[in-house]
């Protein structure tokens, strides 16, 4: 897919076959460093620490776990492809905002392991009910789409979920670890 979008710029600008592959072999260089770079600053949490609260604040695309009041870590994360506002109803793109709790891990999800949040809420369901929609729901903490864990932090680089929050495989591992059943999550806008 890649190569037959540069194929096309290749076609359109009249480049070089030279030219083509220096930019093709740069792009993915630049692509491998930063992976790599990832991989390097990667600092995985302390086995065994449980975590006893996660905040997501959407405006720095940042969650964080925390024990006792105590930030443990924090991550960056892509949100639902409408990042701006609460969501409101099924299909809108949108991140809900407010308190929930992590209710179940799925350890078979299509994304690298999951968290279920327990969206939504009383609150939500009245609401979606007195505009005569559906709220939505499967609202989850996951990694990257199965077979695709390769591109890393990468996946960061636009919000692309359906209103889920995405980390990166490494991340949701320790996450997945760390984070029991009935731990509240806030998700502040």
């Amino acid at each position: 897919m890649l190569y037959d979008f540069l194929r096309a710029i290749r076609n359109e600008h009249g480049w070089s076959r030279s030219a083509f592959v220096l930019s093709l072999t740069v792009l993915i260089a630049i692509i491998l460093v930063g992976v790599i770079a990832y991989q390097i600053q990667f600092h995985a949490l302390e086995e065994g620490i449980v975590a006893d609260k996660i905040l997501v604040e959407k405006s720095s695309r940042t969650l964080t776990l925390f024990r006792n009041g105590v930030p443990l870590k924090s991550y960056s994360v892509a949100l639902g492809g409408q990042p701006v506002g609460k969501k409101q109803l099924k299909g809108d793109g949108k991140t809900p905002e407010g308190d929930y709790i992590i209710d179940w891990h799925h350890p078979n999800s299509d994304f690298h392991l999951a968290l279920h949040i327990s969206y939504p809420n009383s609150t939500d369901v009245a609401s979606a009910a007195a505009r005569d929609t559906i709220p939505g729901g499967e609202i989850m903490i996951h990694g990257i789409r199965n077979g695709l864990g390769f591109i890393g932090p990468l996946h960061r680089l636009f919000d692309w979920t359906q209103g889920c929050v995405a980390l990166t495989d490494a991340e949701i591992e320790e996450l997945y670890r760390a984070v029991p059943d009935g731990t509240p999550i806030e998700i502040r806008p």
